[in-house]
């Protein structure tokens, strides 16, 4: 089995009224900010509302992220996590299947 090259890949998507706040609702809940936060000690998160869908790796893409956002990967000012797969579940989210947000630390 060979691997397969993808030259192009539409990372974009929607999503619907109700999902989108259940969503949000989960990722700025506070046990879930303060489960990041263990990770920084002493600093504060507050959730941007930027979200993406990973991408294949390629040339263009080497971090996996749409380029548009590898200006958040490379900064100390912010922390990109992924969206837990039961928060997808819980908002009714199944395509895309992967989801990415970011975070400002304070």
């Amino acid at each position: 089995m060979g691997l397969k090259i993808i030259e192009n890949f539409d990372s974009s998507f929607t999503l619907e009224p109700d999902a989108k706040r259940t969503l949000f609702s989960l990722l700025t809940s506070e046990n879930f900010l303060q489960q990041i936060t263990t990770q920084l000690p002493g600093k504060k998160i507050e959730f941007t509302e930027l979200m993406f869908q990973p991408v294949p790796y390629s040339k263009e893409t080497p971090k996996g992220m749409p380029q548009e956002f590898e200006k958040y990967h490379e900064s100390r000012d912010y922390i990109i996590i992924n969206v837990p797969p039961n928060f997808m579940f819980k908002a009714k989210i199944f395509k895309p299947s992967r989801l990415c947000a970011i975070y400002k630390i304070h």
